[in-house]
């Protein structure tokens, strides 16, 4: 734990290594003094191994599951603003220039923060995909996971943090948070790998998990739509949008 951070990074990852030295270069070229947490599910490649080598600190959580994950990291980050990110984003280059003059503001303490969504190779409907998740994020106040989160400490511990949810755990924590402050655009977009849409398809992909925060809202249980989504063993993936 760093206390003397400003910024505290929080990446979930399990078997990650052929992606995430990519977004841990993207942090370190802003020259700043970051405190890097890596919450690992468990990896069996070489994620423990790029850990070590950049700094990072590597905090292994069992059984593994992106909420689960994402609360122990949180618990042990020692920064005043905490920044969550996938481990398939890309930042852009002058990110820290951007994101520095919220940290150092009251105002900006009081909202909670994300980056616009883009996917890396873009195709038309993935660009339609990007446009109604801007729509999404800004009038529904509902960005998602793979846009990043950052917000202050004192925020993130009010609304309640992570739930250890096995599934939907970034719907469930934007909702609460919501109720209690503004969610704003930081004006930078954050890419994301489009391995996630080749199978599927934009389309399809999207109608299954609107489809599955429809059962959510409903009240169904995130274990239960877990089971849907990754069958009967959860093993831990990235979701879907």
């Amino acid at each position: 734990m760093n206390r003397s951070a400003t910024l505290s990074v929080v990446i979930p990852c399990l078997n990650e290594a052929a992606r995430l030295p990519l977004l841990l270069a993207d942090l370190q070229r802003c020259g700043s003094e970051l405190e890097i947490l890596l919450a690992d599910g468990g990896s069996s490649d070489a994620t423990p191994e790029i850990a070590s080598l950049t700094g990072a600190q590597l905090i292994t959580v069992h059984p593994c599951g992106r909420g689960r994950q994402l609360r122990a990291a949180a618990a042990q980050a020692g920064g005043e603003w905490l920044l969550f990110l996938h481990a398939d984003s890309r930042l852009p280059l002058q990110w820290f220039s951007s994101v520095s003059p919220l940290l150092q503001t009251s105002a900006a303490a009081a909202a909670a923060w994300y980056f616009d969504f883009q996917i890396n190779p873009s195709t038309a409907a993935r660009r339609l995909l990007e446009q109604a998740v801007a729509l999404r994020s800004r009038w529904l106040q509902r960005p998602y996971g793979d846009q990043g989160l950052l917000l202050h400490r004192e925020l993130y511990d009010r609304c309640g943090g992570f739930a250890e949810l096995p599934l939907m755990e970034d719907l469930d924590l934007v909702e609460r948070l919501s109720c209690i402050a503004d969610l704003r655009r930081i004006g930078l977009p954050l890419t994301t790998d489009g391995r996630r849409w080749q199978s599927d398809g934009v389309l399809r992909r999207s109608w299954r998990n609107a489809r599955l925060r429809r059962r959510w809202k409903q009240g169904e249980s995130a274990e239960r739509l877990a089971e849907a989504y990754y069958g009967t063993q959860l093993a831990y993936q990235k979701p879907q949008r």
